[in-house]
């Protein structure tokens, strides 16, 4: 047989289209780490009972099933949903992508899926939710990702295999030949019907998905599934490249009615800061009510982030570590280029509005063109004080930058705003502590 050059170009064109991609691109991990901060979002049929998300499902009774599966469909109709309104709170809060859960590990289906009647459509709500998710926040601009488990548990229920994680060949599609097809269609519906998607978070075993997942999308970014994604706790240490930090407001992920103490605003400000300067995202949860609305106290939360990140969003955005996460309580992060550093500065009863500070900064050599300035406030005039000096003064010193600011944004009535006041420091270098200073001490302990 006569092998002809027109033949050969076609097969290497073949089977450099087919190669398959097995890591996320480089310049998508560095869009990821400019991003910050997501909103992760949970959101299923079983938020009706306020239950943990798809959980309750694994080693329940036929009889639990059969009345989950059938009937939580029947009465899912949240009347007071509004993506709209969740993308701009988010914008707000200085979210720069969304992950939207469209299939938890129950296998419930938050989009008009031709896969499976276990969907949003057999409800009487009969909306495509995902659609309009992503329709909203793409119009604030933000990043769209979605959640995806690979693991179903109505597919496991009508398969007649044991309901749990991870705990039976069969609950792994590499090794369950008719669970890997059926997520696979549902991946080229998401991945095809809803436009460029940014982001995909794959909640359980992932070979043979994101590799699916990039030959349709090859600049989709997989986050869980080839990267590190700690849930509830941070890193001791920075963590090189692209890693993302998931956390709940409250305890739990789904809509939790009773039993939920949420943290404070202050903490989670804390918690943002800590995961910047350790050089990785923060993906901040909320779950939405039965009826569609974000809880009163989440949204409430996210509004105090929002005044915080009007102020101080250049300090998290587009930023890397500093080469030192810490001098004491007080946090850096650096912009992406140039000299210039920003340091977190606790403020409440520490540093209280109205008040001068005088700091010393070990790590940091200023010279003649050194400037700093405190985000959000001009430092010239504190509100009702007249002859009042304001001015930021700094000074380098051969112990450290020696650096005098007030403490002027009004933020509340009662003048008690208990969250870190942002400096800005430009024209700035890394001074290595001295050989009487160790690291530890430098950063305290945790």
């Amino acid at each position: 047989m006569r092998i002809t050059t027109a033949f050969l170009l076609l097969f290497l064109c073949s089977t450099t289209a087919f190669a398959q991609q097995t890591a996320n691109k480089p310049e998508r991990e560095q869009w990821f780490m400019d991003m910050g901060l997501g909103m992760f979002i949970h959101w299923s049929v079983d938020v009706q009972v306020g239950a943990v998300i798809s959980h309750s499902m694994a080693g329940a009774s036929d009889d639990y099933l059969q009345r989950f599966t059938a009937e939580l469909p029947k009465t899912f109709h949240p009347k007071r949903f509004d993506s709209d309104e969740w993308a701009v709170l988010a914008k707000l809060a200085g979210m720069k992508y969304v992950v939207f859960t469209t299939k938890h590990h129950a296998g419930f289906c938050m989009w008009n899926t031709k896969t499976t009647g276990f969907n949003i459509m057999n409800t009487p709500f009969q909306r495509d939710a995902l659609k309009e998710i992503i329709a909203a926040f793409r119009k604030q601009g933000i990043a769209i990702g979605l959640y995806f488990s690979p693991e179903d548990f109505y597919f496991f229920y009508k398969h007649h295999i044991p309901v749990g994680r991870m705990q039976v060949p069969q609950h792994f599609p590499a090794q369950n030949p008719e669970l890997m097809a059926y997520d696979k269609a549902q991946l080229k519906e998401l991945l095809t019907n809803y436009g460029k998607i940014d982001i995909i978070f794959f909640d359980g075993p992932a070979e043979g998905l994101k590799e699916y997942a990039w030959q349709l999308q090859p600049d989709v970014l997989v986050t869980r599934g080839a990267m590190r994604t700690p849930e509830q706790e941070l890193p001791n240490q920075p963590v090189p490249g692209p890693w993302e930090a998931c956390f709940t407001m409250g305890t739990d992920w789904q809509w939790k009615p009773t039993n939920d103490p949420q943290k404070s605003g202050t903490a989670i400000i804390n918690m943002i800061i800590e995961t910047r300067a350790k050089g990785g995202n923060l993906l901040l949860n909320v779950g939405p009510k039965a009826n569609g609305e974000i809880q009163i106290e989440q949204e409430s939360l996210l509004r105090e982030l929002a005044l915080w990140n009007l102020a101080n969003e250049e300090a998290i955005s587009a930023i890397r570590p500093w080469h030192i996460v810490r001098e004491g309580n007080i946090w850096f992060t650096r912009a992406k280029t140039g000299n210039t550093v920003y340091a977190f500065v606790p403020a409440g009863d520490e540093w209280k509005y109205g008040e001068r500070k005088e700091l010393v900064l070990k790590t940091l050599q200023g010279n003649a063109q050194t400037k700093v300035s405190v985000l959000g406030y001009g430092s010239e005039l504190v509100e009702y004080k007249k002859d009042f000096d304001a001015h930021v003064y700094v000074q380098p010193t051969p112990i450290g930058l020696v650096i005098s600011a007030v403490n002027g944004q009004r933020f509340y009535t009662n003048n008690k705003w208990p969250n870190p006041v942002v400096l800005k420091i430009e024209n700035v270098q890394y001074k290595p502590y001295d050989d009487h200073s160790t690291r530890a001490e430098l950063e305290g302990a945790k």
